[in-house]
């Protein structure tokens, strides 16, 4: 048991190393976008998240004045 223990410690640097060889390669293949691409994508992101936050704003509007009539309905 130890010794296979020893055997998968030994061999961990050459895995490592293969394993930054393979990234770099990887990272070599990938498209990267160019700037008007992130501008793009980003203002989708940024207006997708004010959408998100209206409706979110509009729902706990409703739910919190609909909680509040329903306490004082109950609470007479």
């Amino acid at each position: 048991m130890a010794d296979n223990f020893i055997a998968k410690v030994g061999q961990w640097p050459a895995q490592t190393r293969s394993y930054f060889e393979e990234l770099q390669q990887e990272m070599r293949r990938v498209t990267w976008p160019n700037p008007k691409q992130v501008r793009a994508t980003t203002a989708v992101v940024i207006a997708t998240i004010f959408a998100f936050a209206g409706y979110f704003l509009v729902v706990d509007f409703v739910l919190g004045r609909s909680i509040t009539k329903l306490y004082d309905v109950l609470g007479k």
